[in-house]
């Protein structure tokens, strides 16, 4: 017979919140590259023990938003150039699929919704918030490929988007932007008007070229 212990679903609890927190910061750009953490400092930062920390960490090593060292040093990667071009390839062929099986359920009621996201893409840009600017970005594709109703597809391209986080911090230092992405306008206008070639263009166009800007 299984027993459990009494303290278990407080650890277990304790662990996920965690994780989520930590999930949310690196994929949002909330964390540089390279930066280091501690199993010390996150239990201090979230008042936990160094079990549910270290359970966190864990997770997140396995997905690759952090990178555990030979000497047990645990930080953010510092992404290659190559390693670069490998997850924009894999953006590209994921969100573009997404998007083309999006298509045919992206009625009024997202295309309004994908509007107002743009907007505040554009408040972000101009309160120089990079951390909200990514957020709001991811938001914009993710309302997008949920209608594509394909949950395994979209954690593959959520996987990428959290092994980027960082990295996408600091091509936003470089890309100095002044409004929402252009292609955002693209992708609207292609949903609009069912336009299936112009719409995978748009997306591939969207989540490739800035990346370009870091491997070129």
């Amino acid at each position: 017979m299984l027993t459990t212990r009494p303290n278990e679903p407080t650890l277990v609890a304790a662990h996920d919140r965690v994780y989520r927190a930590l999930r949310a910061r690196i994929m949002h750009g909330d964390i540089a590259p390279g930066q280091a953490l501690t199993l010390r400092g996150i239990g201090k930062e979230f008042g936990v023990s160094m079990t549910p920390a270290r359970e966190a960490v864990r997770r997140l090593v396995a997905e690759g938003a952090l990178f555990l060292s030979s000497s047990g040093r645990v930080s953010t990667p510092e992404l290659s150039q190559e390693r670069i071009e490998e997850l924009a390839a894999l953006r590209a062929l994921l969100e573009v699929e997404l998007a083309s099986r999006a298509l045919p359920r992206a009625h009024m009621a997202l295309i309004d919704r994908l509007q107002t996201i743009n907007g505040t893409i554009t408040e972000t840009v101009s309160n120089r918030d990079a951390v909200g600017y990514i957020r709001t970005n991811l938001e914009f594709h993710r309302a997008l490929y949920l209608r594509a109703q394909a949950p395994a597809m979209l954690a593959m391209a959520e996987t990428v988007w959290l092994q980027l986080g960082p990295t996408m911090r600091a091509l936003y230092g470089r890309l100095r932007r002044t409004e929402a992405p252009h292609f955002h306008k693209l992708i609207i206008a292609a949903l609009k008007a069912g336009d299936e070639p112009g719409l995978r263009l748009a997306v591939r166009s969207d989540v490739t070229q800035g990346l370009r800007m870091l491997t070129g």
